[in-house]
């Protein structure tokens, strides 16, 4: 288990709780386990504690933490026949951007998602989930395509933001962005986004300009980091816990701020506690809001969707 900054006493109870049981295993006839039973009670006293209410911050370093369940998962896991596409018929593939055909629950979909990988060599393979131009050409070329043959589609997004460097530049990142959400609200079939982790900036809105968006109870939506704009309005980083408040990032503000539909409640600890019981959360989720969408004529679909996102900067403008 991997522990953030602020579980660093959960920690020290969990690991004293797991010293007993080895001082137990090895002594002569030693009983230990009452003693262990008591910690690990305190221990998830103590783990509710602080998840009951996480301020902004704190839940930026749960969606990020490197435990939580990624796109990969989720794909192994809800979906059936995956068969992978790769490369954007221009460039190359970008492994930062899973996409394919697969069956969910009995149903043909597309699925398309920013994948972070598990490791220090899965990570760099990945690009730590930040796509470039041909991700995103990648993903346009995956709902063309959806749209064709009138497949539903679900996107996964975890994504600290797309990948600045200069190649990436070059090669067209902001027009690639700008067409993938075009793509997004053009396509007359189903379109569902689920949150999470992490949902950063353009890079995040490019799939998630859907029919439908949820967010796990403690991923994060932001144009961007905490980090990035406490450098921006500050000159300090350090002002992090400020910007993650007034960013309003969390799925509770957002949803009250009407930029998502469903809030995704995770198991206490996070998803990276209960991995299996997040996924299959995520799972009921998106079963249910394609249930919302299904049987709705294609141009229906366009006009509810695009009105959707304007509703959101009128809202705006009336507050």
């Amino acid at each position: 288990m991997t522990y953030l900054e602020f579980e660093k006493p959960l920690s020290d109870l969990e690991g004293k709780a797991e010293e007993l049981r080895a001082l137990a295993r090895r002594g002569e006839g030693v009983d230990l386990e009452k003693e262990a039973a008591a910690l690990d009670r305190k221990a998830q006293d103590m783990l509710r504690d602080l998840y009951r209410n996480l301020d902004p911050w704190r839940k930026a370093l749960v969606a990020r933490h490197p435990d939580r369940p990624h796109c990969k998962d989720y794909v192994e896991t809800l979906f059936t026949e995956w068969t992978p596409l790769a490369g954007d018929r221009a460039f190359g593939d970008d492994h930062a951007v899973m996409g394919g055909l697969a069956r969910f629950r009995d149903q043909a979909v597309v699925v398309i998602g920013h994948e972070k990988g598990n490791d220090t060599r899965s990570r760099i393979h990945r690009n730590f989930g930040m796509a470039r131009p041909e991700g995103y050409r990648k993903a346009i070329r995956l709902m063309d395509m959806a749209d064709r043959f009138r497949l539903p589609v679900v996107t996964l997004v975890d994504t600290p933001g797309a990948y600045p460097g200069k190649g990436a530049e070059e090669r067209g990142q902001s027009e690639a962005i700008a067409r993938s959400t075009e793509k997004c609200l053009q396509i007359g079939v189903p379109l569902v986004s689920v949150i999470i982790g992490e949902g950063g900036s353009g890079g995040a809105v490019a799939f998630a300009t859907a029919d439908r968006v949820a967010m796990l109870e403690h991923s994060i939506y932001s144009v961007i980091s905490p980090e990035g704009c406490a450098s921006i309005l500050w000159k300090d980083a350090d002002k992090m816990r400020e910007a993650a408040e007034a960013l309003k990032l969390t799925a509770q503000d957002l949803k009250k701020l009407g930029v998502i539909d469903a809030i995704i409640p995770e198991p206490t600890g996070g998803a990276q506690r209960e991995r299996d019981e997040t996924i299959r959360s995520v799972g009921d989720e998106i079963a249910r809001l394609l249930g919302e969408l299904q049987g709705r004529k294609p141009a229906d679909l366009i006009r509810a969707r695009r009105q959707k996102f304007l509703d959101m900067g009128a809202r705006g403008l009336a507050a």
